[in-house]
Order: C-alpha cells, then sequence, then structure tokens
C-alpha cells in the first residue's frame, strides 16, 4: 500500500494544477490512467485565455489567473506561460444585442476592449465576411492570450515532484473504499494507494469515479467538440491575425503553425471516452469557415475531438462533498480548464488546507458557494 496524505485522481490540468499547489503542503500521489498527464480534453484545447467564455465566475477565475500566467512565480517558470493573441469577438445583424451584452461583460474584469467597424475587421482579418446579413460589428479584446499548455503541464508536474508528491502514469482506477478514515484505490494493475483525502479531479470520468468510491454524482454532462486544421489561401500569411469567435458561439477559428485552427463550438452529448471526431462534424466545422469567410477548406489537415464535461450552472466545482467525508470533487471545468487552472488550484489549497479564501477571487466577485459541490446536491453550503 502506497500512502499519502491526497491522492489526486486524474492528471490533466486540473488534477496537476491542485497537486501542485498542495505539494508545499502535504505528501501528494497523482494517479493518471494515461501514459502521459494531460491526454484528454487538457491535450485537445485550443489554448487561448479570453474573456468572450463562460458566465460570470469563470470570468472571475479567468481574470484572477492572468497574473500567473504573464507573472510566474520565479521558482515555478522563468518565462510567461503566454504570448499575446487579440481576441475578435464578430456579429452579424442578428447577433448585434448579444455582441453588446458580451461587451458589457467583460468590461467587468479587463480594460482592453475595443469596439471596432467593418474596415477595421478586413484590416486585422482580410478574409472575413462582412456587410450585409454578414459580419458587421466587432469587439476586440487586446488583452487575448495563447497559452503554452504543454509547458505548463510540465512546470506544474515538476512542482509536483520537487515539492512532497509524485505522479504515477497507467494507473488507471478499478476499485475505491473508505476504510478507517483513509480513501483506499486498487488500479487495473493492482496498485494500491490510500489518503485520508481523495480528489477527485478525472474530468469527464469524475462521475464514475464518484460512483467507484459510492459518492453520490454531480450530474456531469460530457459534450464532444471538433476541431480541424487546413492551409489558409496560398499567398496568405494568418500568423498575425486574432483569435476570432462568433457572438453566438458557432464558430472560431485562429493561426495554428502555418495553419488556422478551426471549429464549430460544438456540444454533442457524449458518454466519458477517447473522443473522436465524426464525419458530420467535420462537415459542420469547414461549413462554418465558409460561412463566415471568404476561404474554402478543400483538404483537413488534422482533425480531433476532445470532451468538456459541464455540471447543471456550468460553474467549475471543487469541495469536499457533503455526503463523503475525505472526498474532494474537482470537476466541471467545461472549457475553461486551461484559463482558469491557478484559480482553481488556489481555491483547492485553500479549502484543504483550510486556509482563508483567495482574496483576489473575491475582489472578482467569486464566493465559496459559487464553486463548492453542496449547491449541486441539495445541502444548504455553510462557510
Amino acid at each position: 500500500m502506497n500512502c499519502a496524505d491526497v491522492l489526486v485522481i486524474g492528471g490533466g490540468i486540473a488534477g496537476m494544477s491542485a497537486a501542485a499547489a498542495l505539494a508545499g503542503h502535504a505528501r501528494v500521489l497523482v494517479l493518471e490512467a494515461e501514459q502521459a498527464v494531460g491526454y484528454h480534453s487538457s491535450g485537445r484545447s485550443a489554448t487561448y485565455y479570453h474573456f468572450g467564455i463562460g458566465n460570470r465566475a469563470v470570468r472571475a477565475m479567468t481574470a484572477f489567473s492572468r497574473e500567473f500566467f504573464e507573472q510566474p512565480p520565479v521558482d515555478f517558470a522563468d518565462q510567461p506561460f503566454c504570448r499575446p493573441t487579440p481576441a475578435l469577438f464578430v456579429a452579424r445583424p442578428s447577433m448585434v444585442e448579444a455582441l453588446a451584452a458580451l461587451e458589457a461583460e467583460m468590461q467587468l474584469f479587463t480594460d482592453t476592449i475595443e469596439r471596432i467597424d467593418e474596415k477595421g475587421m478586413l484590416a486585422m482579418v482580410p478574409v472575413l465576411k462582412t456587410g450585409g446579413d454578414d459580419i458587421v460589428k466587432g469587439v476586440v479584446d487586446y488583452g487575448g492570450r495563447r497559452l503554452d499548455a504543454d509547458r505548463l503541464l510540465q512546470a506544474y508536474a515538476r512542482r509536483v515532484k520537487h515539492g512532497k508528491g509524485d505522479t504515477v502514469i497507467g494507473a488507471r482506477v478499478a476499485g475505491i473504499d473508505y476504510k478507517a478514515g483513509l480513501w483506499q484505490v486498487t488500479t487495473e494493475r493492482g496498485q494500491q494507494f490510500a489518503a485520508p483525502v481523495l480528489i477527485n479531479a478525472a474530468g469527464a470520468w469524475a462521475d464514475h469515479v464518484a460512483g467507484l468510491a459510492g459518492v453520490r454524482s454531480l450530474g456531469l454532462e460530457p459534450k464532444r467538440r471538433t476541431v480541424i486544421m487546413f492551409d489558409p489561401p496560398k499567398g496568405i500569411d494568418a500568423s498575425e491575425w486574432p483569435f476570432v469567435k462568433a457572438t453566438v458561439d458557432d464558430f472560431y477559428m485562429i493561426p495554428e503553425s502555418g495553419r488556422i485552427l478551426a471549429s464549430p463550438v460544438d456540444e454533442v452529448d457524449s458518454p466519458p471516452t477517447d473522443a473522436q471526431p465524426e464525419e458530420y462534424d467535420l462537415a459542420l466545422a469547414a461549413w462554418k469557415v465558409e460561412e463566415y469567410t471568404t476561404m474554402t477548406v478543400p483538404r483537413i489537415q488534422h482533425r480531433w475531438a476532445g470532451l468538456r464535461s459541464f455540471v447543471s450552472d456550468r460553474v467549475p466545482t471543487a469541495g469536499f462533498a457533503p455526503d463523503a467525508d475525505g472526498f474532494f470533487w474537482l470537476a466541471g471545468q467545461g472549457g475553461y480548464g486551461l484559463q482558469t487552472a491557478p484559480a482553481m488550484a488556489a481555491i483547492v489549497s485553500a479549502l484543504v488546507t483550510g486556509g482563508s479564501w483567495p482574496e483576489g477571487l473575491a475582489a472578482f466577485g467569486l464566493t465559496p458557494d459559487q464553486v463548492l459541490p453542496d449547491r449541486l446536491v441539495g445541502r444548504e453550503v455553510s462557510v
């Protein structure tokens, strides 16, 4: 039996950032089912930081996390985890009202917002379809950032190892028992681990893990999202284009390694699985490119799909389960896991160690009752 103070199930960005935050306080072991950390959702993200996604709670976490990405602690990384890449949110005539509402929401968290007209949008992205029933208004967030997801994950893994922790790969959980104040975990390979605190950061599999432990589920809903990559038209350099997103969440694109990455922002119900793109969703992605721009997609160079898991209110959840001592939920990050990881890690550290709620999150209006699992399982929150 390998004993620790805290076991973390799941080596994605949520589990690794939480483990890194706790490694200085306790002996932490991360159990990752796959042969590498960040294999599923964390490794299939568009890796972009912006305020045009999620609700107000998510934007508060994003705002809190910004300083960590731009100026990480000197003992954690020697350079930022991001690089400036503006975000352009576009609207057709039917979306103008929604764009105004989005602009007002984003302005609560950043002062880098600017309205832009058709001429300005075409100067940034000359292939956009503008005018008439096409794109007529836009808002630019010059505070948008591309994130280096792999470097961030590896930095968290190093922090775990240099602290009081370790990461065990290929450790797919087969059974969980609670005995004598310890959570005892057995993997499919027969490995055994035990700790008084078990953090469930298993992504789309989090409700399954809860079931193994006899804990009530959160009602997680995994959703599949598809991404394609294609070459820009000959003679066009897209490398300096911004991240472009439709206000109604049905299209985004961003330059990537000399090509263009695009998605129809689809959310297709899925069981927890190693998600793969389906032909209809690939066709939809290509069609959205041609709907919003003058480009065509004669050939898809690369394609993939990933799962984004949500709870009912779409706010990432962190906190001890009200029906199981020492069982800690860290789930429902949706598509915000990377850009909210520093905030969620700070929340986990405070709640597990009994520390104070992070002042920075309180300043942005985020309170414990918004993230604790009690809100989802019907027990009054006490903080």
